[in-house]
């Protein structure tokens, strides 16, 4: 997602027009993506239900999983990680600043039926892995 960003919104504003136009053109890419053959994970937020019904209504073996995770935790494993794979640094300490962070100073909305829901603060890393793993083959079946 974050790298996808870069290429639409090469000078990110975060503002809800934006995100609109930067989730949606995720989704089709991800659907065009699908219809040719290929297997897609979306690694995005997608803090609005409306991006997440919308990625339902245009693919048809969509499966959503929700990495549920304490906001205090995110800080800490925030401050631990050393790579970020693209995304922005330290977005707590931004969004307490006012900028937009999802769940923070920008609206999140919690799925309310996701295939699988996966709490991050109470499992592995192998066990949530496997779990996904698992709904993945599921739905490849």
């Amino acid at each position: 997602m974050d790298e996808m960003r870069k290429t639409v919104t090469p000078e990110p504003s975060y503002s809800d027009a934006e995100r609109d136009l930067v989730y949606r053109g995720l989704v089709y890419t991800a659907s065009v993506l699908i219809r040719q053959g290929h297997s897609v994970v979306i690694d995005a937020t997608g803090n609005m239900r409306r991006w997440r019904e919308l990625a339902r209504t245009l693919i048809p073996a969509f499966g959503e999983i929700y990495l549920r995770c304490p906001p205090e935790l995110c800080r800490q494993r925030e401050r631990k990680r050393t790579e970020t794979h693209g995304a922005p640094r330290d977005i707590y300490a931004k969004g307490e600043r006012g900028w937009p962070v999802p769940g923070l100073s920008a609206p999140y909305e919690e799925p309310e039926n996701p295939e699988l829901l996966i709490e991050t603060d109470r499992l592995s890393l192998p066990e949530a892995v496997r779990l996904a793993e698992e709904l993945i083959a599921k739905m490849r079946a």
